[in-house]
């Protein structure tokens, strides 16, 4: 698959996406690591699972509705671009039915290690074709202001629907990179973190047992 030079244009919009890949990798881990060690039932555990669903989900629904309509735009007539978006969408599809596995095993029973096995391949295989085709040619081919609206999207999503995304990302990170994660926000959207997202998050003690 060709891949495409990357040419920044957003910072902030750019460190959002990919913090996010990080955080779900993070998460996938303690996943894992609770399931391997018998503690998939935990309470901490089933509430940091059910975050990292509505985060996934997020994902994907900002990109699909929001980021890959404005490249396909950009790349129209251009088959071999435009196949790449069609591969992003199928594997959002593909991973749909096995986070639908990990909840029916922690539901019904089952093998739990497996099934978060199975989800944490497909995920990660996601996001390094995402890291090496598709984000890279969104970068080539969106302008300043296209940036701009993905990122007030997503910056608005984050404050109306999701507060818990900025504290979710930095959670357990080294100091440096939760410093430079932090620093590409704006202003009042750390202030609001500080005072009152990353506090509420905190109480929360997802994956915590």
């Amino acid at each position: 698959m060709e891949t495409f030079a990357i040419q920044p244009r957003d910072v902030t919009c750019h460190t959002l996406l990919y913090a996010a890949h990080d955080a779900f990798r993070r998460d996938l881990d303690r996943l894992a690591a609770a399931a391997a060690a018998g503690k998939g039932g935990a309470a901490h555990v089933r509430a940091g699972w059910e975050n990292l669903k509505d985060q996934l989900r997020g994902h994907h629904d900002l990109e699909d509705r929001v980021l890959w309509p404005r490249v396909e735009r950009a790349v129209a007539g251009r088959r071999a671009e435009r196949a790449v978006l069609e591969e992003m969408r199928a594997e959002h599809a593909r991973i749909g039915p096995l986070i639908g596995r990990v909840d029916a095993v922690l539901r019904d029973g089952g093998d739990l290690p497996a099934a978060v096995r199975e989800l944490r391949g497909a995920v990660e295989a996601h996001l390094r074709h995402e890291e090496m085709t598709a984000l890279p040619l969104a970068e080539s081919v969106l302008g300043p202001g296209e940036w701009r609206e993905v990122a007030d999207e997503a910056a608005g999503r984050c404050e109306a629907g999701t507060p818990l995304f900025v504290p979710w990302v930095v959670d357990g990170i080294a100091p440096i990179e939760r410093s430079r994660f932090l620093t590409a926000l704006p202003a009042p959207v750390r202030e609001r973190n500080r005072v009152a997202w990353e506090p509420r998050y905190r109480k929360r003690r997802l994956w915590s047992t």
